[in-house]
């Protein structure tokens, strides 16, 4: 059990670091199109062409394309952490459940020990008695 909980937290920090990665390239690309939005609005200013003003549109879609896909792949990464926090929160709960058990297996082996231990010492003071009796 201790191997599958360990396994499980692996592949949660393993989930996390992947979704932590999407979201950096989706900050990315969200900042490059705002660069690039700025850059088109200054040239409009100072005057484009017709060409030159298409080719500042078709770049903007496909930044904004890049940026719905990698939109898509957050939350994809998002909704396979979350399945991995849900595993890995079983894999925890039933570790702690053996760990719970063992425990209560433990304290019984060690009460009858105990109970076990307490019947040869009084059995023991018995014989000495009983020992003792017979001397005199």
């Amino acid at each position: 059990m201790q191997n599958r909980s360990d396994e499980a937290t692996q592949r949660l920090a393993r989930l996390i670091a992947s979704e932590r990665d999407a979201q950096s390239k989706l900050r990315m690309l969200e900042e490059y199109r705002d660069d690039y939005s700025e850059r088109f609005r200054k040239a409009m200013q100072g005057g484009l062409r017709q060409p030159e003003w298409r080719n500042y549109q078709e770049f903007l879609q496909r930044l904004d394309e890049a940026i719905n896909q990698q939109l898509q792949a957050v939350r994809q990464q998002q909704s396979q952490t979350a399945s991995g926090q849900a595993e890995w929160r079983q894999q925890r709960k039933r570790l702690q459940a053996f760990d719970a058990l063992y425990e209560r297996h433990r304290s019984s082996e060690a009460k009858l020990e105990g109970r076990q231990e307490q019947k040869a010492q009084d059995e023991l003071a018995a014989r000495r008695k009983h020992d003792k009796d017979d001397d005199e």
